[in-house]
């Protein structure tokens, strides 16, 4: 009995110290036909997104054999209280943390794009702005989140339809769909399995190894194939590390969120299909 429970604490250690990556693949699908690579873009709605929210995938991302090249576009300095100019200063430190190089990183000051947790975003000025980033760039991939958001705050909700309609105009203009980034959104999850930090990891390694699917959960309007990315202890203190350099941000709840959010360790990403979101 001693040796079976031992053995069963090793395989959970094992699950929890490893990073864990589930097709994708899926990501690096569309890729620049000259040079072979994908360039992915990290599209948010407010400086900390990008570690509150994504950070397992872009720290897998940066050890993945292919590596891509990555980009991040923020499209609100979070001046909601004043503090714009600190939180941009802010995002940049985080980023150096997580890895994207200062050249591939751009913060919008947008009249229309205000961090404003009572205002959802124009689709169409959000792809006005982010067209030039995308097209300059031959980005193949966007990351963005998906249509509830992950917290429901209304800017958040938006950037996939503003993605969406940016791809669906390149694809009208464009001799063909290649031209056109695929966008990728990340899975919103009830308020339960959002919360259960660490444990989220071993939920997310067992439902893949059983073969388990929680569709049910997958907003309406994309697709069901998820990539998925885990994080270890390793990826997780780096992702905290990034999330300190948001010193003005740093309330007491933010430490709760360090230690209790599954998005400090798991990313599951879903495809948004843009005629089907924006016909929806």
């Amino acid at each position: 009995m001693f040796r079976f429970l031992l053995a069963v604490i090793v395989v959970l250690a094992s699950l929890l110290l490893l990073p864990f990556h589930e097709n994708v693949d899926l990501l690096h699908a569309s890729r620049d036909p000259k040079t072979n690579t994908s360039r992915i873009l990290l599209l948010t709605a407010h400086p900390d997104d990008e570690c509150f929210f994504f950070s397992p995938t872009i720290l897998a991302l940066q050890k993945e054999a292919l590596r891509p090249e990555i980009y991040s576009l923020c499209l609100s300095t979070g001046n909601s209280e004043g503090l714009g100019e600190t939180r941009r200063t802010e995002l940049g430190r985080s980023l150096d943390v997580m890895g994207i190089e200062p050249d591939r990183r751009w913060v919008v000051d947008h009249p229309l794009l205000q961090d404003n947790i009572t205002m959802k975003w124009e689709a169409s000025v959000i792809a006005s702005v982010i067209a030039s980033y995308v097209v300059d760039n031959n980005i193949t991939t966007i990351l963005t989140f998906d249509t509830q958001g992950i917290s429901s705050h209304p800017n958040h909700y938006s950037l996939p339809f503003g993605a969406s309609y940016l791809v669906h105009s390149l694809t009208l203009v464009g001799p063909s769909t290649e031209i056109a980034p695929r966008v990728f959104g990340l899975v919103t999850l009830p308020v339960l399995p959002k919360y259960l930090g660490i444990g989220s990891v071993l939920l997310t390694r067992f439902k893949i190894f059983l073969g388990s699917s929680l569709s049910y959960l997958v907003p309406v309007g994309i697709s069901q194939q998820m990539a998925v990315f885990t994080s270890g202890p390793k990826e997780y203190l780096t992702a905290t590390r990034a999330l300190r350099e948001h010193n003005s941000q740093m309330l007491w709840f933010r430490y709760l969120y360090m230690l209790f959010s599954r998005y400090m360790w798991v990313n599951e990403w879903v495809e948004i299909i843009p005629t089907t979101l924006l016909s929806g």
